[in-house]
């Protein structure tokens, strides 16, 4: 488990995406989380749905079901899901501004509400499914996150989890720097390896069904963001205006664009799916 040098707090972690919210919206758009490339051909919104539509067949979704979307950003999986699968959907969100945003998109068979997930309120075995789209690094105590996971499913559910990962193994000194500023600037209480979910899911109760390994198929995702930031750095004076503003707190997340991407080039940052399964 990678760990940053200041700790990052669920506090802390909800000011960065409401002091971003703005940008993300421009620049990642409204699902917020990487692009899955599967044939290569994607736009960019295509490769987005396409991560959602692989959570959702690593789920087996079946309408009727009841689903709980962990850290649903702006609600736009959620939907997606709940109109194409025909499931009920409840979303979780720290950030004030995602709900907001969430509530005023309000679709039939979702329920956003804003919550910290280790004190979600929900009932033992209330869900089918569970899933998690690169939220679990925003948690500081993943054990807490995975017994959550596994008390509010039914028995036989599945939990799907995407996460943005250290490789495993040795770090050299250069990759523990750049996994290190990652961590810090991104709002990440620590960053754990293949291993480290494998183990803290086992711990929880759940068997490991299935992980994916789609690190080649999403990290052009920050490539783009680059080309994006930098467009709007250019044409665009708010985004200068932030960079230059003293009182902002997360501005130096501009430099993890680009820590990101070496990261993912120099094979120190993997990015996974897991399907993980609570015994009938």
């Amino acid at each position: 488990m990678i760990f940053p040098n200041a700790d990052q707090t669920s506090a802390a972690v909800a000011l960065h995406y409401n002091e971003l919210d703005g940008f993300y919206r421009e620049i990642w758009g409204d699902h917020v989380h990487h692009g899955y490339w599967r044939t290569g051909r994607e736009t960019s919104a295509e490769a987005a749905e396409a991560l959602s539509a692989l959570v959702a067949e690593r789920l087996g979704l079946g309408r009727g079901m009841r689903v709980c979307d962990i850290g649903c950003g702006y609600g736009e999986t959620a939907r997606l899901f709940a109109s194409r699968y025909g499931v009920a959907l409840d979303g979780v969100t720290i950030s004030e501004s995602q709900f907001q945003m969430a509530a005023a998109r309000n679709a039939a068979g979702v329920s956003i509400s804003l919550c910290d997930w280790l004190q979600n309120g929900f009932a033992d075995a209330s869900f089918d499914r569970t899933y998690a789209i690169e939220s679990s690094e925003h948690i500081a105590d993943k054990a807490r996150f995975f017994a959550e996971a596994h008390r509010v499913l039914r028995p036989g559910g599945r939990l799907a989890v995407c996460a943005w990962l250290a490789k495993s193994g040795a770090l050299g000194r250069v990759d523990g720097i750049l996994l290190e500023r990652i961590c810090r600037y991104g709002r990440l209480p620590g960053m754990g390896t293949e291993g480290d979910y494998r183990a803290l899911a086992e711990g929880a109760g759940f068997s490991v069904a299935r992980v994916d390994d789609i690190s080649g198929q999403v990290s052009r995702t920050w490539a783009i963001c680059i080309r994006r930031s930098l467009a709007k750095l250019a044409s665009d004076r708010r985004y200068r205006a932030f960079l230059l503003d003293g009182g902002a707190h997360n501005k130096a997340f501009a430099a993890t664009l680009f820590l990101i991407l070496s990261a993912y080039r120099t094979g120190a940052m993997r990015y996974c799916v897991f399907t993980f399964e609570k015994p009938a």
